[in-house]
């Protein structure tokens, strides 16, 4: 099984972490700001360059003002189209 940074299907959740972050109409220095992080942390993961582990997730949700589970929902959703 090839690590998840490289399938198509990490790509989706990069892909759709950043389209969330746009809707909310946060910047990258803005969405690093309210996390505490630097504004290269945010883009490293958007570009699949940092991989986040669960919790780093629900701290971006949390500071994008999405819930944890809308989010996953909005991914499995994503996901499970794409199969089809």
């Amino acid at each position: 099984m090839e690590k998840s940074v490289f399938t198509q299907e990490y790509q989706v959740f990069l892909r759709l972490l950043r389209e969330t972050r746009l809707q909310k109409g946060l910047t990258q220095v803005q969405l690093a700001e309210r996390l505490g992080e630097t504004q290269s942390w945010v883009s490293k993961w958007e570009r699949g360059e940092h991989r986040l582990d669960i919790i780093e997730l629900w701290k971006v949700c949390r500071a994008m003002e999405v819930s944890f589970v809308q989010f996953a929902e909005m991914l499995e959703s994503t996901l499970s189209r794409q199969e089809t």
